[in-house]
């Protein structure tokens, strides 16, 4: 009965620690992401509804992880398919680039809350009055969840403020790898 028991408790150690290593995962390392989500922009013109579409792109950053503390920057490029019309004029939303920094703090091992800010340039455009591009401030916070050792899933809001009042809300759910 001894040595059942001596094997009982050494096969659970060994199928334990793979779970226990995988939940323990380091959030440190370079990270490309696929970006999909919602995106909203005021344009604040008086009359005019809020723009709404489909935002869609990509990322690539990178983390460090100090204890629970992960800190990191990264860039991105989105897309979007915003677009508003009064019969006459047409407004398109078009890429939107970002340059920033995360902070976040480790719960639970494999899920990472966290904050960002930092710059965005969008570009929107007309058929009949070409495009322009606005500077603008993002900040945002959302969740990164650990799926396995090198793969994770994102849930994220953000909110940016460009030149002329026009400011941008966007809900977003992403998938990336750590290398």
């Amino acid at each position: 009965m001894k040595n059942v028991t001596i094997a009982v408790a050494i096969a659970a150690s060994v199928l334990a620690s793979p779970a226990m290593a995988q939940e323990k995962g380091d959030f440190s390392g370079v990270k490309a992401t696929a970006i999909a989500g919602y995106d909203n922009i005021d344009l604040d013109i008086a009359g005019v509804d809020n723009v709404d579409g489909f935002l869609y792109g990509a990322a690539l950053g990178y983390d460090i992880q100090s204890g629970n503390i992960v800190y990191g920057a990264e860039l991105e490029a989105t897309e979007s398919t915003s677009k508003i019309s009064n019969g006459i004029d047409r407004v398109d939303a078009g890429r939107d680039l970002y340059a920033g920094a995360r902070l976040g703090y480790v719960v639970g091992g494999s899920a990472l809350l966290y904050t960002k800010a930092g710059y965005t340039n969008a570009r929107v455009s007309s058929p009949g009055l070409g495009g322009s591009n606005g500077d603008g401030v993002r900040v945002g916070a959302g969740v990164e969840y650990k799926l396995s050792d090198k793969m994770f899933a994102r849930g994220e809001y953000r909110y940016s403020n460009y030149e002329d009042g026009i400011s941008r809300n966007q809900g977003l759910v992403s998938l990336g790898m750590q290398f």
